[in-house]
C-alpha cells in the first residue's frame, strides 16, 4: 500500500493555480522577471547579459539551479547564437558554483524540451544544474515519493551566489 506524506505548500504548483499561470501569455520564468521582486526574493542567483541562473523553487535537491534566457523560447533552434553562447556558458559557471557551494559527489545537466519529455514549463527552456550525492536517493524517495530538503532556498541562493564564478 503506497502511503502518502501531506505537502500542502505544493498544491498550488500541481493543482489550479499551475494550470492557471500556463494558460497566460507568459511564463512563470517571464512573470518572475516582471514582477518587480528583488533578485533575493526571486531565488536569482546570477544576471547575464542573455542569461540567468534562479533557484528552482520546487528542487529535486538542495542548489537545484535552473539557467535560462530572458527571452521566452521553447527550444533551443529559437535561441539566438549570442543567446547559445551565453546559455552554455553560464551553465557551465552554475556547475562551478554547485561544486564549489555543495561538492557534490556528481551533477545532472540537462532539458526537458516539451511537455512529453517532462518539460513542466514547456514555453521557456531552461537547463537544470542539480547537485547529486551517492545515495541520495534514500527511503523518502523510494518508499514515500517524497524528497527532504536540508536548507532554506534563502541559504542556497546565498552559498551559490557567493561561489559563483568572478
Amino acid at each position: 500500500m503506497l502511503e502518502r506524506i501531506w505537502s500542502g505548500w505544493r498544491a498550488a504548483y500541481v493543482g489550479a493555480d499551475r494550470l492557471a499561470s500556463e494558460s497566460t501569455a507568459t511564463s512563470p520564468f517571464t512573470q518572475i522577471l516582471e514582477s518587480g521582486e528583488s533578485d533575493d526574493e526571486a531565488f536569482i542567483v546570477h544576471r547575464g547579459e542573455r542569461v540567468f541562473g534562479i533557484l528552482n523553487i520546487y528542487p529535486y535537491t538542495a542548489g537545484h539551479l535552473l539557467v535560462l534566457p530572458y527571452r521566452e523560447v521553447p527550444d533551443l533552434a529559437d535561441l539566438t547564437a549570442a543567446e547559445t553562447g551565453e546559455l552554455w556558458s553560464t551553465v557551465t559557471d552554475a556547475v562551478v558554483a554547485v561544486r564549489v557551494a555543495y561538492a557534490p559527489d556528481g551533477l545532472n545537466v540537462g532539458l526537458n524540451l516539451g511537455r512529453p519529455a517532462g518539460g513542466s514549463v514547456p514555453s521557456h527552456l531552461h537547463v537544470h544544474v542539480v547537485p547529486r550525492w551517492t545515495g541520495d536517493s534514500n527511503f523518502m524517495s523510494s518508499i514515500a515519493n517524497t524528497q527532504t530538503l536540508p536548507e532554506s532556498l534563502t541559504a542556497s541562493a546565498d552559498r551559490l551566489r557567493a561561489a559563483w564564478p568572478a
